[in-house]
């Protein structure tokens, strides 16, 4: 398997997979919004044989400074339970470290996003719309924010 960033030929493939994993369209039109509208960073594929079978969204927020949002990220239900998921988020991990965004967010299980030092704590620290158990936070960067609001791109406003 292969974890490569998106390319625009990957698009209409990208669609059918988020269509795919998650049981409404809603996040494959965020992710049409966020693309739209310049917000994504970083968009990752995870490619078998040709074909992709994942895809993970880094957003910019609208704050804290050099802040991201992870997510959507999706795995085909054939795929799913190999590490394809968690391969994707490492890769876009790391490659955001390396660029220097200060903080990541997520709005998930905190049980599996744990597992990359995602911490509900920190986000705590946070006012946001999604604040609660689920809303978590990774400092990529000594000198992240650690306090403030945590506002998601204008597209994630737009969820159904």
């Amino acid at each position: 398997m292969e974890i490569r960033i998106e390319v625009e030929a990957d698009i209409a493939d990208v669609r059918e997979v988020e269509e795919a994993a998650f049981p409404t369209k809603a996040e494959a039109a965020l992710v049409d919004r966020l693309r739209a509208d310049g917000s994504i960073v970083l968009s990752l594929v995870a490619v078998e044989n040709g074909t992709i079978v994942g895809h993970v969204v880094f957003s910019r927020m609208e704050s804290p400074t050099r802040s991201l949002g992870l997510g959507p990220v999706c795995v085909l239900a054939s795929h799913r339970q190999k590490g394809v998921a968690a391969a994707l988020i490492r890769k876009g991990l790391n490659l955001s470290k390396q660029e220097g965004w200060a903080i990541v967010f997520v709005l998930g299980d905190p049980t599996y996003y744990k597992r990359f030092g995602f911490d509900p704590d920190l986000a705590q620290r946070f006012t946001s719309p999604y604040a609660g158990p689920h809303l978590m936070a990774l400092q990529l960067q000594p000198d992240a924010s650690r306090e403030g609001p945590a506002q998601y791109a204008p597209a994630f406003a737009l969820l159904d």
